[in-house]
């Protein structure tokens, strides 16, 4: 790749935001981009949320439960993925199950449960977490109801650092890709039994060893991992240092890190009347949005400090103004990359404000928001 600073052979952290499909579509036209560079063989860590957990798993599922070869990806996974997202509601089979199945009325208050038996049935996701390859490490990330903390689910443990964590090799892939997606209200979190499981945990941070460690909750309820971090950063980078990780919890160093964000700009709009139950939702979203916010700043600033490390890929910029806006001292890139087609501002618009949602989409609505995902790619990598 001429004139970017992701050379071949640096090791790559990718962290793919939620965002319901609208993320998953966006995210699987930045990897077509990386694909097409023969990237993906670099990639080291893979952190995820919600829509961003959801394309993951799916990507796995369509490789044999390993990491897709660039090669692999263009040919069988991303054909896939479209296939898949534009043919098969997740929302109406998850619906179908709740009320269609007695058995499922149980679930009625932690709904993640029957996302999980949909994700299993319609997609096919029957893997455990011990069937998943080593390499890359997967970050699936969750949120804990009683500690407040970021559960992840990673090479075949689940825990937070209050919890401690446990060994969970038979555990479902699809129920962690449901419990990462698992918004309150919407869908509900989905429970578990802590006495199912033997939980370890450091007595100090810094302890040698992990020991026995016995929670005091009986059961957890573990939301989507976008009320923590919608980004999925914190797995690879430290937000209080602004600096990627490099405390030994990673399996090597990432030397580029890759934050690829669909998530829903934040509309400006008039707040809804004290007695209408969305006004709580508002105030919600605001909280949530500032907590996105401060992530970004954080990673932005490091990346001026330290520009060829990584890039932050937002939903929703518009190519040629910002090849324009970054082209001093790099116009020769820039010259021949607004010499050809990009998505219209209107198009880049109707991309980032697609609905979070779990429904099936167009053909017309993935297209675009691939397209998008992939330009947002190119253009950074490329000038940047």
């Amino acid at each position: 790749m001429n004139g970017t600073s992701l050379e071949p052979g640096r090791s790559i952290g990718l962290a793919l935001s939620g965002g319901g499909v609208r993320a998953a579509a966006f995210h699987a036209g930045v990897i077509k981009y990386l694909a097409e560079q023969r990237r993906l063989e670099d990639v080291l860590h893979i952190s995820s949320v919600s829509g961003g957990s959801l394309f993951v798993g799916m990507t796995f599922q369509s490789a044999d439960n390993r990491w897709p070869t660039s090669d692999v990806y263009l040919k069988e996974v991303h054909p896939r993925l479209r296939r898949v997202l534009t043919t098969e509601s997740l929302q109406v089979s998850a619906f179908l199950r709740l009320v269609l199945n007695p058995l499922n009325w149980r679930f009625m208050l932690s709904r993640a449960n029957v996302v999980a038996q949909a994700i299993e049935g319609l997609w096919g996701v029957t893997a455990t977490l011990g069937d998943l390859s080593n390499s890359p490490a997967w970050s699936i990330n969750c949120t804990t109801g009683e500690t407040g903390r970021r559960f992840r689910f990673k090479n075949r443990t689940m825990g937070d650092y209050d919890l401690g964590y446990a060994k969970v090799e038979s555990f479902s892939v699809a129920k962690a890709m449901a419990i990462s997606a698992a918004f309150p209200g919407g869908i509900g979190p989905l429970t578990v039994e802590s006495g199912n499981f033997e939980w370890e945990k450091r007595e100090e941070w810094h302890a040698a060893a992990p020991t026995r460690y016995e929670l005091p909750y009986r059961t957890l309820h573990l939301y989507d991992g976008g009320l923590y971090d919608n980004l999925g950063m914190e797995p690879m980078f430290d937000v209080g240092r602004q600096a990627i990780k490099r405390d030994g919890t990673l399996p090597g160093d990432i030397q580029y890190m890759i934050v690829s964000d669909g998530g829903a700009p934040f509309p400006r709009q008039a707040i809804p009347h004290p007695l209408n139950p969305f006004r709580f939702k508002r105030i919600a979203d605001i909280a949530l949005d500032q907590s996105r916010a401060l992530r970004v700043r954080a990673f932005v600033n490091f990346l001026q400090k330290n520009p060829m490390s990584g890039a932050y890929l937002g939903i929703g910029a518009r190519a040629e103004d910002s090849i324009r806006k970054f082209s001093t001292g790099r116009e020769e890139v820039a010259a021949k990359l607004l010499g050809e087609q990009w998505l219209s501002p209107d198009e880049s618009k109707t991309a980032a404000t697609y609905s979070t949602t779990l429904h099936r989409m167009s053909e017309t609505s993935f297209d675009l928001l691939a397209r998008h995902g992939y330009e947002t790619a190119r253009w950074n990598l490329e000038m940047m």
